[in-house]
């Protein structure tokens, strides 16, 4: 049993509660660690440190060249416990170990990525409107950082917000999902090894319903970063409102992927069930909203129903697995019932639909890939967010109309389309309203580009230039270098 604590002030602690959660495997439902389970009181203490080490200690103005050189030292550490990490976020998610290592190797990427940038953001030069003055336009960090990460990429996530604020200047505290915490306090422990002074990183353990609200409501906190539900996002703006701090809001998307009949059909079916069925659909940009052109859709469903068929589902752990269990067994029940909704509605249930019924996989929280055809655009099945191993599949005639029905949707955080024709790549590209449009491709990132959505999919943008930008503040600086009264009221 692994026993872990918080992090607060350079020291790990238990809740102050002395409370304690157990942390289980999706694959079975045993229980693998105990760790503290942190509430309001915790949080304060955490925000506290970092307002102090923001305050009054060394983090702001240190040389940036020094902060980057930390994180490069935290990237090599990453580096060295690749394997360990990979496994240890199997463990708490029950996704393949391969899919975690790839994780792995990204989360490696990206905290070297912002160790580069770290010393770039020099300012800029503005000429003044009059002689003898000099005018600067320059970037400080914004101050205290609460960064809530999500359950379904837990480490990955949270590397999105934390290399860029460290980057910055920023303090921060963490709050990992509280059921997928173990590779967050893992990292912290790697940063303590690296030598981030006190009360620069912080994490404290627990849920929402506690430990987030203060984060999100504490005027002691300069910005908050979110990363999972529109539901939840929607009420830590309000939470937010309190001393107007800044957000970056990442919530989710309902992402359609256009199979034109000019597509590369293998490429674009092998692509579909890419995009849907990583980590049992359990991603934000999950292709999960599937539309193909109408003098295709028939031989392509059927090639796509034949794949699926023949997903191996199983531990994360065994080499042949290709898609591990849902999170919890809560999740699981959304997502029956989504199913119940969709059949409700009248789409055509293919495949799935259902638990599987092989008995070594009864303990765990395990579902079916699935598949729906006949669906349409207005559909709760097809409009929200299911969050599983759930396909739907649209007809559509021309691309006109495929453009309207994908944008027909109030996310707007990624989209994919496949097509040959140079012509409609520029049109269609242009057309969709979305934060990523991916041509010929799904479900790619890289630390070098920026990730965020239009409409309810949030605000902001992590990763990128952009993402190092989300952590500071724009200050101008204006030196009259020969000031001379103006005797405007003259005596």
């Amino acid at each position: 049993m692994i026993e872990k604590k918080m992090y607060v002030d350079g020291r790990w602690v238990d809740a102050l509660s002395g409370e304690t959660r157990e942390i289980v495997n999706p694959f079975d439902g045993q229980a693998v660690a105990r760790v503290a389970e942190g509430g309001r009181e915790d949080a304060r203490a955490a925000i506290a440190a970092a307002r102090e080490a923001f305050d009054h200690g060394p983090w702001p103005r240190t040389p940036a060249s020094r902060r980057g050189a930390l994180l490069w030292r935290l990237a090599g550490l990453l580096r060295r416990e690749k394997e360990g990490l990979a496994e240890l976020e199997s463990l708490d998610t029950g996704k393949t170990l391969e899919e975690s290592r790839w994780d792995m190797e990204d989360i490696g990427g990206i905290f070297e990525y912002y160790a580069g940038m770290a010393d770039k953001e020099g300012g800029e030069v503005v000429e003044p409107p009059v002689e003898n003055a000099t005018s600067l336009v320059i970037r400080e960090p914004v101050g205290v950082c609460a960064q809530i990460s999500p359950w379904n990429y837990p480490l990955l996530q949270a590397s999105w917000k934390m290399a860029p604020a460290l980057a910055a200047g920023c303090t921060i505290v963490m709050k990992p999902s509280e059921i997928t915490p173990l590779t967050t306090v893992r990292i912290t422990e790697l940063a303590e090894e690296a030598g981030f002074p006190a009360g620069v990183v912080n994490t404290v353990l627990g849920p929402g319903a506690g430990a987030g609200e203060e984060l999100a409501e504490s005027d002691r906190v300069d910005l908050v970063s979110f990363t999972g539900g529109i539901v939840t996002g929607k009420k830590i703006m309000r939470a937010a409102s309190g001393n107007v701090k800044k957000i970056a809001l990442e919530l989710g998307g309902k992402n359609p992927n256009i199979v034109f009949a000019d597509a590369d059909f293998e490429t674009a079916l092998d692509y579909a069930l890419n995009a849907v069925f990583f980590h049992a659909g359990q991603i934000c940009s999950a292709g999960a909203r599937l539309m193909v052109e109408s003098r295709l859709h028939d031989r392509f469903v059927e090639a796509l129903r034949g794949r699926m068929e023949k997903i191996e589902l199983g531990s994360g752990f065994h080499a042949d697995t290709r898609m591990g269990p849902l999170i919890s067994a809560e999740h699981r029940a959304k997502v029956e019932e989504y199913v119940r909704i969709g059949v409700e509605e009248g789409a055509e249930l293919v495949l799935g639909g259902k638990r599987p019924g092989d008995p070594a996989l009864s303990r765990g929280f395990f579902y079916l890939p699935t598949l729906f055809t006949g669906c349409r655009h207005r559909m709760r099945i097809v409009r929200e967010e299911v969050f599983g191993p759930v396909v739907t599949v649209e007809r559509f005639d021309s691309e006109e109309e495929a453009v309207e029905k994908a944008n027909d949707t109030v996310y707007g955080l990624s989209a994919g389309f496949w097509t040959r024709d140079p012509d409609r790549i520029r049109r269609v590209a242009r057309a969709l309203r979305f934060g990523t449009v991916w041509i010929n491709d799904f479900n790619v990132y890289f630390p070098q580009a920026p990730w965020g959505g239009y409409k309810q999919s949030g605000l902001g943008r992590e990763l990128g230039r952009a993402g190092l930008e989300e952590y500071t503040e724009v200050k101008h600086v204006y030196q009259n270098h020969a000031p001379r009264p103006l005797n405007w009221f003259a005596g």
